[in-house]
């Protein structure tokens, strides 16, 4: 069986870089090896003062091969883990091998490489509880220790290049997540960043990169890095998704292995290689190597994403005849000799897409994915990232709450629910009261769809927290009317929904939460079939709603039976229509939506007729990226 191919992805916002180096994917065999007839660099033992400590420290000191008191030289400070000392690199790793070997190949920039104890204590031994809360703490004492006198003391006793641009950090495990700490806080000190398997002492992305830009300007080359087995792998993404959305230069490098020095010695190879010279983007290729989706049950490796968004699929059935994978398209899939089949896509766009196993032609959801209702039934989905998702991530700000809501429904005589968020200040505010956005999912979905797949509470915290949009209620209802979905849709379920929305959900919500109950302060919005509903209920009850907001929807263009009326309605109402309605704000996802001829039709309509709206695309199609974004746009405008 091969061995699988390794994944390097480097986002960058930087084009026109001429080739400067070339570089392998991985370490060739041997490249720990002690090599004969080759010249060595020297390794000692260092003691310095620490005013930091209180006491004199240790520290291994590799000099390269050459090494000449008349040269100056950058330097790389390399950090070990949590159990280890300034000797883990040297028991585990070899790294005074890998470098004179990588020497000897002319691939490395002579450098000085120091090896500190990373735990600032003055009894710095990986001795008893290492996980003492004294002892965790030692590590992030560290930084002081490193800047005011390890620093100093290195830059006094050896001939080195004294500026940001000559200095890098590095780590594994604990001492990963101290270099991303030390060296992103402290970019007037560090230019080249190196984390690989960085640990939970890793500071929150948004804490260590508060401003993109100032990274962008001073970072020479952040490398993040982590076996594709190892536990800890979720904080090294975390951090890359964060720069990514941030468009951070970076490369992110995911390596068969686990939290073991087979990762962290491939990783000083590759990462040693870059340091102190030009770094082209160009040179990292993308292989078939992926990451597990983020819409992956626990612990399953498969479905992964690839770096331009294909989509790996690896599923163990040996007893299957045949297997495909539907994503709209439908994919064959190949079957190995240990009953595993596997297919990679094409590009798939950004956002939420539903698919199904279909195994020996019957179509089931895939038990390594999330469910999600959506196409009529539970259906597995897939997560594909956005580099604009920013405003749906799970940030450091006051989050509100997504409750769900039982009620007993005289209109379908029958129990039903919905589901409401509540922003984050509803608890502590007790006296206060709030407005309302009534938010509609669409055909073959229910009312969990904008809790799940729209993201509604991280875009509503995120735009709150921001102060870009007022505090609200949004209660999400079920829009379906009957059991055939859009199928079974027109005027009746149209009058259906209305009077569930009218004589039902608002008087509950009305009555059960602190919403405000004027005009002024509802809105109504809906994606889709939802779109359909808003556009007859609001605009027939516009002195209910100040607010209508229409997503990816519009009057089907060759139903008349069903479109007719509904402008025949505007057109008797338009003064009241405008003067009620504050923002009636319509919005596409460009000529790729499926709605979008409809649409187009129905505005010709309103403008003929006078009726005032607002108009906007996000190209995207007939998808959640472009649903989450509409919200997004149209929260801010209500209310004010």
């Amino acid at each position: 069986m091969k061995k699988r191919s390794i994944f390097i992805l480097l986002i960058t916002i930087q084009i026109g870089f001429a080739s400067a180096q070339s570089i392998e994917k991985s370490a060739p065999e041997g490249f720990d090896n002690i090599r004969k007839g080759i010249v060595n660099g020297k390794l000692d033992t260092i003691s310095y003062s620490s005013k930091t400590v209180g006491v004199a420290r240790r520290a291994l000191i590799y000099t390269p091969p050459g090494f000449s008191k008349g040269k100056r030289y950058p330097v790389l400070y390399l950090l070990h883990g949590i159990g280890g000392d300034e000797k883990e690199w040297l028991r585990g790793g070899s790294p005074q091998v890998i470098l004179d070997n990588l020497y000897a190949d002319k691939k490395l920039e002579p450098m000085i490489v120091v090896m500190p104890n990373g735990r600032a204590m003055k009894d710095d031994r990986a001795i008893g509880n290492i996980f003492d809360s004294l002892k965790i703490k030692a590590f992030s004492d560290f930084e002081q220790d490193l800047i005011t006198d390890l620093i100093p003391f290195i830059e006094k006793k050896y001939p080195v290049i004294k500026d940001r641009e000559h200095r890098a950090v590095a780590g594994l495990s604990m001492g990963g997540g101290q270099s991303l700490n030390f060296g992103l806080g402290n970019l007037d000190k560090f230019s080249w960043v190196g984390g690989f398997s960085s640990a939970p002492n890793t500071k929150r992305p948004e804490v260590l990169v508060p401003d993109a830009d100032v990274a962008k300007a001073k970072l020479k080359l952040l490398w993040i890095s982590c076996g594709d087995a190892d536990g800890l792998i979720g904080f090294s993404k975390r951090t890359h998704d964060y720069l990514y959305s941030k468009r951070v230069p970076h490369v992110f490098y995911v390596e068969p292995g686990g939290h073991d020095f087979k990762v962290w010695k491939n990783d000083l190879y590759m990462f040693a290689q870059l340091l102190f010279k030009p770094v082209d983007p160009g040179v990292f290729s993308l292989t078939v190597l992926g990451f597990p989706a983020s819409t992956n049950v626990r612990s399953a490796k498969y479905p992964q994403v690839l770096p331009d968004n294909r989509v790996l699929f690896k599923v163990k059935a040996p007893d299957a005849q045949k297997m495909q994978i539907d994503l709209v398209k439908k994919y064959d899939m190949s079957k190995d000799s240990e009953g595993y089949w596997s297919v990679t896509t094409d590009t798939i766009s950004e956002g939420i897409h539903y698919y199904s196993l279909i195994i020996d032609g019957v179509a089931v959801a895939d038990p390594a994915s999330e469910t999600f209702y959506g196409m009529g039934r539970m259906a597995a989905g897939i997560e594909i990232p956005s580099k604009n998702g920013d405003y749906y991530a799970l940030k450091d700000v006051p989050h509100g709450e997504v409750r769900m809501k039982r009620y007993y429904s005289a209109v379908f005589n029958d129990w039903r629910r919905f589901y409401i968020y509540t922003p984050a200040e509803y608890e502590t505010n007790p006296d206060k009261k709030y407005p309302v956005l009534y938010l509609l999912h669409g055909g073959g979905e229910d009312e969990r769809g904008w809790s799940t797949q729209g993201k509604t509470d991280l875009i509503l915290d995120n735009l709150i927290a921001d102060g870009r949009a007022k505090p609200m209620l949004v209660v999400m209802m079920d829009g379906n009317t009957g059991g055939g979905g859009i199928a079974s849709f027109g005027e009746r379920s149209l009058q259906t929904f209305e009077n569930e929305l009218m004589k039902v959900v608002i008087p509950v919500v009305e009555r059960s939460y602190r919403a405000q109950t004027t005009s002024d302060s509802r809105a109504l919005a809906g994606l889709s079939m939802g779109g359909l509903q808003t556009l007859h209920a609001g605009v027939k009850n516009h002195q209910m709603f100040s607010y209508l907001g229409v997503f990816s929807s519009g009057w089907f263009a060759n139903n008349p039976t069903l479109s007719d009326p509904q402008y025949a309605f505007m057109k008797n109402n338009v003064a009241a229509i405008n003067s009620d309605i504050k923002q009636f704000w319509i919005a596409m996802g460009a000529k790729e939506d499926i709605a979008y001829e409809n649409c187009k039709v129905m505005l010709k309509k309103f403008d003929e007729m006078g009726v005032r709206y607002q108009y906007s695309e996000y190209p995207g199609g007939h998808t959640w990226p472009v649903w989450r974004n509409n919200l997004y746009k149209f929260a801010p405008l209500l209310f004010q």
